[in-house]
């Protein structure tokens, strides 16, 4: 029995939350692992952004595609069924119930790739520009520390992926049996992912942009206050949150709903709704607090707050720009 076999029937649980969380989560760990390894040996942060864009989409990726794989692998290594051919993501982005997956699962597994791959991308040619990353400059002599850090990195894929996750354990009969092609939760969430992935993208893109220019001499500005920076001092923050929160609308309308209840084990009722909300919503949540009390702005306003904190033009931009929420007319 191969090892990939062993995983499999080891995490066969009866339930199938059980069996889609507990993989996905264990291999969020251990990618992270992984890559925790090489960088304490060479005190070095240059993959940990990149590495969390990989778990994020390996994450989403194994979940959607375990049933496939338990029914390639989940029998003897000699069974005829290992001959059946494991769908690519762009067949199941033409024809997901082909594959025996509903369209909310694809499409959602596909806009956290999407998103992954595009916050991965960015922060990682940040890090080679700058050839460092400030927030790791003392963690990094510490090993025990540093390892620390990038198991609290596994355990962010895993909550704020949880939705997709939960989503993509509903097995295909429920979706099968229900008569809404589209519902109000599909629609609500699918806009906030779209404004907020688009804030996000043009955020980076508006500080790449004047970042670029300030190297070229085109100006003289200390910290940014155009475009969305005028709206909001944290406008990628704000999102980055709104993303997650559309992501956990779509698989929310699913969860919460009797088929996915029974389907998934869970009790029904006010109490199984509650559970399949959280399941959802910790994912927001855990994110929003994330960049407003943790790791996003708090360090940055702290960082900007000793370079300029006594000038007035500084002062007043704080003043009069909301930190999160942008402001809807200037």
């Amino acid at each position: 029995m191969s090892l990939l076999q062993r995983l499999l029937h080891l995490t066969n649980f009866s339930s199938p939350l059980l069996r889609t969380i507990v993989p996905s989560v264990g291999a969020a760990f251990a990618i992270q692992a992984a890559f925790a390894v090489p960088s304490i040996l060479a005190q070095s942060e240059r993959f940990y952004d990149l590495s969390g864009a990989l778990t994020n989409i390996s994450v989403v990726a194994l979940s959607l595609y375990l049933p496939a794989l338990r029914a390639k692998y989940g029998g003897s290594i000699t069974s005829a069924v290992t001959n059946k051919s494991i769908p690519g993501l762009l067949t199941l982005l033409r024809n997901p119930s082909a594959a025996g997956l509903n369209w909310r699962q694809v499409a959602l597994t596909a806009a956290v790739c999407i998103w992954a791959a595009r916050l991965g991308s960015y922060l990682f040619q940040r890090v080679l520009q700058q050839g460092h990353d400030s927030r790791f400059e003392e963690i990094k002599k510490s090993p025990p520390t540093f390892f620390g850090v990038w198991m609290v990195q596994a355990t962010w894929c895993s909550l704020i992926c949880l939705p997709v996750i939960a989503l993509n354990a509903v097995p295909a009969s429920v979706f099968a049996s229900s008569a809404a092609a589209l519902t109000l939760t599909d629609m609500l969430g699918i806009a906030l992912w779209i404004g907020g992935f688009s804030t996000e993208v043009l955020a980076d893109r508006q500080k790449s942009q004047w970042l670029r220019e300030k190297h070229e001499k085109k100006h003289e500005e200390d910290f940014m206050t155009r475009g969305l920076w005028q709206r909001s001092r944290f406008p990628n923050y704000f999102g980055e949150s709104t993303l997650w929160t559309g992501l956990a609308t779509t698989a929310a309308g699913v969860l919460a709903s009797k088929p996915a209840q029974a389907a998934l084990g869970l009790k029904g009722g006010l109490g199984g709704v509650t559970g399949a909300l959280a399941l959802a919503y910790i994912s927001p949540i855990f994110t929003t607090f994330l960049v407003t009390r943790v790791s996003g702005i708090p360090l940055s306003e702290k960082k900007y707050d000793k370079r300029y904190g006594d000038r007035k033009d500084y002062q007043e931009w704080k003043a009069n720009t909301p930190k999160f929420f942008p402001k809807l007319v200037l």
